[in-house]
């Protein structure tokens, strides 16, 4: 099995129904849009090059305006949004009217696993770069915000010391490639899919051979058996599996999205055998590059050319054109063993010693906590720290005897290793604060929103996924959650125009996965986003039945209950 080949200049097929989407390996080449216009023009990853010899030394009025807001993504970097510019202009604006001189900068972190002294590098580069403050994304990545140009070469300098970069975290690349937080150290594991992690992305991530994608093209690799990288909603998913032989491989999935047409990735049906992953995965990210759907942005991710070719045509044309040899077919593997995705509490490793996961306030942190974070994991573990999908993190190899004394000091700065339920299933994007295509604050708001469900429902223990995101693109997963609210400008009692939020209920992964419930453009404000919240898990609370799950309680709910 070898490398996919780059793309032929063969004329366009003329019997296809799919000739006019822009697609290469039907001969239509020539850019249909600005963005696969700003590509054509220079590659995305020759931006590296122009900060460290142009724009670090010039500062920001100095950098081209095809790098500032399209080519400087491949490095990582977007332009946050300026301060003050309520969610009601986010429509109205110009990109250049709201971005601010300052960046976002995403650190991407393959598999989530990270060292000790990585951890501190990365707590460093936001107490002194970036105001300290630093998010944990829900991607496993950590994100920086106020960051300036003239100081990226000195913090990809440090990142690069211990093995961390900003390459192709953003942009029409693959993006960081998700694994369980938890490879390689629990016993019930079907696979550890660390190696595959780590050869895909030093083979091809940074390689030009993909560095033109239709768009965003997100991985996950995982042996789990709490299928906790969330393989339903990448673009590519390898599921760790047993075939009948008993042999552990991988199923293959393809074409999982949100944003605003969401959709689940469909089954391949093939076995793929841990030594073929990163020539799979190649090919895959091949027939996107050269099949998928290039004329119109909001058209071009993988989910919409398999909508239309199906699993089966996809099959074909993975192992006929790129592969050339037949994969076997495989079997579905076993439904996630837990509901719960996120890693937090104790865990058993295999080799006697602990995991220890905690929750942070929505995945927001400050660059000294991350440093005194890794302080503990080597105080009491062996410098093994991790971040999870859910905006999480995990500290490994904690001995029996000391694990009361980690949850305790963890406690001291407010991470919870037994979290209350409505802290543990929380979650928001970055939100009006930094984003410019954010409608609404999120962060903040979703820390008040869970402190204030403790307070109204003290006793309430069932797993419950509260998901706050500021705009349509659910970079938060609003569909996928029991609540989920998306960011809108809402009409008040006083019939003004405030922040507020379209509501989602019932959305759920796994077996009978389904996305949230809309119920006529039902929305809330955002100051009563507890109210209804406390009103609807009260209504749940009195009419479900033993052991019955939010979601499965909306799926038969009369509307008159959820609204």
């Amino acid at each position: 099995m070898s490398a996919p080949p780059r793309p032929s200049n063969r004329p366009p097929r003329r019997d296809t129904p799919q000739r006019g989407q822009g697609q290469w390996a039907l001969g239509y080449r020539e850019p249909l849009n600005p963005n696969e216009r700003m590509k054509k023009d220079s590659d995305g990853l020759e931006v590296r090059q122009r900060i460290l010899d142009i724009y670090s030394k010039t500062g920001f009025d100095g950098i081209d305006p095809g790098d500032l807001r399209g080519r400087m993504r491949w490095m990582g970097l977007y332009t946050q949004r300026a301060q003050g510019i309520p969610g009601g202009k986010t429509a109205v604006l110009e990109p250049e009217e709201l971005e601010d001189s300052y960046f976002m900068m995403r650190a991407r972190i393959d598999g989530g696993q990270l060292t000790s002294d990585a951890l501190r590098v990365l707590g460093g580069i936001s107490t002194e770069f970036g105001r300290d403050v630093a998010d944990v994304t829900d991607r496993q990545n950590v994100q920086y915000h106020w960051i300036r140009i003239e100081d990226v070469p000195e913090i990809w300098r440090r990142l690069e010391s211990v093995g961390l970069s900003t390459m192709e975290a953003c942009g029409d690349v693959p993006r960081v490639m998700l694994g369980c937080p938890l490879a390689g150290i629990l016993e019930d594991e079907v696979l550890d899919a660390t190696d595959v992690i780590a050869a895909t992305v030093e083979k091809y991530v940074g390689s030009p051979e993909f560095s033109n994608l239709p768009r965003k093209w997100k991985t996950s690799m995982s042996g789990c058996v709490d299928h906790c990288t969330e393989p339903e909603i990448d673009d590519v998913a390898f599921v760790g599996v047993r075939n009948e032989a008993g042999e552990a491989g991988y199923d293959l999935w393809v074409g999982g999205g949100l944003s605003t047409n969401p959709m689940f990735a469909q089954r391949v049906g093939v076995f793929v055998r841990p030594d073929q992953v990163t020539d799979v995965w190649a090919a895959c990210t091949a027939v996107f590059r050269d099949y998928g759907y290039r004329r119109q942005r909001n058209r071009a991710r993988i989910k919409f050319l398999m909508a239309d070719w199906g699993p089966e045509r996809f099959r074909q044309v993975l192992q006929d054109e790129y592969l050339h040899e037949a994969l076997p077919d495989g079997p579905a593997p076993a439904p996630a063993k837990h509901d719960q995705r996120d890693h937090v509490g104790v865990s058993r490793q295999k080799d006697g010693l602990n995991a220890v996961g905690f929750a942070l306030r929505t995945g927001r942190i400050s660059g000294s906590l991350l440093t005194t974070i890794a302080g503990l994991a080597d105080e009491y573990g062996q410098g093994r720290v991790r971040t999870t999908t859910q905006q999480k993190m995990v500290i490994l190899d904690v001995p029996d005897e000391r694990v009361e004394e980690l949850v305790a000091a963890l406690a001291e700065h407010d991470l919870q290793v037994r979290p209350s339920a409505f802290r543990r299933g929380t979650m928001a994007c970055t939100g009006l604060e930094f984003c410019k295509l954010a409608i609404v604050e999120t962060k903040q708001h979703a820390q008040d929103l869970y402190a204030e469900l403790e307070k109204r429902l003290p006793d309430f223990d069932t797993p419950i996924g509260i998901n706050v995101n500021g705009c349509p693109n659910s970079c938060a997963r609003f569909q996928t959650a029991d609540i989920g609210f998306k960011g809108s400008m809402v009409r008040d009692a006083n019939g003004e125009m405030v922040e507020g939020f379209q509501v989602h209920l019932g959305g759920h992964l796994g077996v009978e996965a389904t996305f949230g419930r809309k119920f006529r453009g039902h929305k809330v404000t955002k100051a009563e986003t507890a109210d209804y919240c406390e009103r609807v898990l009260r209504g749940f609370q009195e009419r479900r039945t033993p052991g019955e799950s939010f979601a499965h309680y909306v799926s038969r709910a009369e509307e008159a209950w959820l609204l």
